[in-house]
């Protein structure tokens, strides 16, 4: 029996495959990224309970986004001291800021986190000729029709109401973002799936960004977003800035004194 597994891990190997057993102990298989590195976070009681919020946020809905929320809270964590508002874009039911500042202790922190969002689904028209051809729009239509975008707006604010310092904007990025009226930000979270918005919103709020501040984006890596990535990269290039490629599929900018442009 082994020489035949033997054989047969040899053939799929060489056929570019990798077997590995998903069900053993210290194997992390979610959300697209598998391995067998260390992931004790998720022990962490603070971790936990931050992330049971984000689901609380999302009606009990656990997409399995661990490493993903994981680097948020880290990115965030690092972001409190710095100077500035929080911000996210494409906030959705809002899983990820739920679960921020849960474990920032929002209560005790003197900021505002600001939550922007069409609350109706991404802007179809918005897209990109590539990005059509990749069907990004077909997936976002989808997702529409499927209820994946929440769209009350009395549900959203019920989630954020235990927490101070939450201003909830509806509306469309970039003709939203001037109404905003944020002079320094220190943390956003870009999440809007279509890369015209992001880029937008990466251009705006990198001149209002503190040094030592971060910009998260979700998609960035993610497998069918190259065009979004493109655009971010392009955007950061100009400013003196790199974007670091995260297995999560997520994106991490750094504003450093040597990328304040």
């Amino acid at each position: 029996m082994r020489t035949i597994k033997r054989w047969v891990r040899q053939k799929l190997e060489n056929a570019g495959y990798i077997v590995f057993n998903a069900n053993r102990t210290g194997v992390y298989a979610q959300d697209g990224l598998y391995t067998f590195h260390n992931s004790h976070f998720v022990e962490d009681p603070r971790f936990q309970s931050a992330y049971r919020r984000g689901v609380l946020a999302g009606h009990g809905v656990d997409s399995r986004i661990e490493w993903r929320g994981h680097v948020a809270l880290w990115a965030a964590e690092c972001c409190k001291r710095v100077p500035g508002d929080f911000v996210e874009c494409g906030v959705n039911a809002g899983v990820v800021s739920s679960a921020i500042m849960e474990k920032l202790g929002w209560r005790t922190i003197d900021k505002v986190f600001v939550l922007v969002d069409t609350f109706g689904g991404p802007i179809l028209s918005q897209y990109s000729d590539e990005e059509v051809q990749l069907g990004q729009r077909d997936v976002a239509q989808d997702a529409v029709r499927r209820g994946a975008y929440v769209t009350d707006m009395e549900r959203v604010l019920a989630n954020y109401a235990e927490w101070p310092n939450v201003a909830v904007v509806q509306g469309a990025v970039p003709d939203v973002l001037e109404q905003l009226n944020l002079n320094q930000v220190a943390f956003v979270h870009l999440d809007m799936n279509c890369a015209y918005p992001e880029r937008r919103a990466f251009e705006y709020f990198w001149t209002r960004l503190s040094i030592g501040g971060m910009v998260l984006l979700d998609d960035y890596a993610s497998y069918g977003y190259e065009a979004s990535a493109r655009a971010i990269d392009r955007a950061a290039e100009l400013r003196g800035a790199e974007v670091l490629s995260l297995p999560t599929g997520q994106g991490l900018v750094l504003k450093t004194p040597e990328s304040q442009a």
